[in-house]
């Protein structure tokens, strides 16, 4: 019975690439009705607020525990969040996004062992210059619909 349930479960899940265009799709509209200048906790509750009524999980703040040569750090970093449970969006409201921000959320996309983040900068005066996908082992771009900076980071 619970093998049946996983099924049905899978099935009813959307494709990633389909969870990271609704993400897009609305953190566009957010700043597209806001613009730039507000606090990412603003543009966070927010997204995550918009999210759930288009019907995605949406988890704020998420405590990641690290386990490293025996030692557990019950809270190694936080997410800003975490969309159905593999999708990170990493948010920053800065001008410029510096290269640490898609490295950083490389290393949580590969302790997390997920395939895919989006780092969005609320701060940028078009949100399409301030998007980035960041991917970790991802292969199935085939239902790609975000083709702003579809640049992949490299460690």
């Amino acid at each position: 019975m619970s093998e049946m349930v996983s099924r049905e479960d899978a099935k009813a899940r959307r494709d990633i690439e389909e969870v990271a265009a609704i993400v897009v799709d609305v953190a566009l509209q957010l700043h597209r009705d806001f613009g730039p200048g507000l606090l990412e906790s603003v543009y966070e509750a927010m997204l995550a607020h918009m999210l759930q009524q288009r019907g995605l999980l949406v988890e704020r703040q998420k405590p990641v525990p690290i386990q490293y040569q025996g030692v557990s750090l019950d809270e190694g970093f936080r997410l800003d969040l975490l969309v159905d449970g593999r999708l990170i969006v990493k948010l920053k409201s800065v001008e410029n996004i510096h290269p640490v921000h898609p490295k950083q959320l490389l290393t949580y996309l590969r302790l997390m062992n997920l395939p895919l983040g989006l780092l969005v900068n609320f701060g940028a005066p078009l949100l399409k210059n301030g998007l980035q996908r960041v991917v970790n082992k991802h292969t199935n771009f085939a239902s790609s619909r975000l083709r702003v900076h579809q640049q992949e980071a490299q460690s």
